[in-house]
């Protein structure tokens, strides 16, 4: 009897010692995977504030499409190309008068969600992961009055 509570005893201490180094792995990867939410949803704001197409570009997946809602105007839609074009055509605004809180909401294997604010409105981000990188993939955007 002692020998097989001995095995017990030791397989026991081995899966407490093999789920808390999974438990490690596990939280780190949250928190690289959260960091490179953060920092791809802080490039297209600050892409967008400094008219940096490129930085823009490097933000947003091909299929990226954000929802624009605003009191009672009828919801409108921006493709990638569209919010390239804006940035283009807006050029660089002063980023000082400028705030905005990033949070990470959720991160789920390929896929993470963050709601950016800023004084003017709310972004809810969709990102998606590949050999790329984290990409925005969609916005659905509460504009404030």
């Amino acid at each position: 009897m002692k020998p097989l509570a001995l095995c017990l005893g030791l397989f026991l201490l081995w899966f407490n010692i093999s789920t808390s180094a999974q438990d490690n792995r596990s939280a780190k990867t949250f928190n690289d995977d959260s960091s490179a939410v953060k920092a791809t949803v802080q490039d297209y704001i600050e892409a967008y504030y400094s008219g940096d197409v490129p930085r823009m570009e490097q933000a947003l997946h091909p299929l990226y499409l954000k929802h624009l809602i605003h009191g009672d105007i009828p919801m409108r839609e921006r493709t990638a190309a569209q919010m390239v074009g804006d940035v283009r055509a807006r050029g660089s605004a002063d980023h000082a008068e400028h705030m905005e809180q990033i949070s990470v909401l959720d991160v789920s294997g390929n896929i993470a969600f963050a709601k950016l604010v800023t004084e003017s409105w709310i972004d809810y981000t969709t990102l998606s992961k590949s050999n790329h990188g984290r990409k925005i993939l969609s916005v659905v955007q509460q504009i404030y009055n």
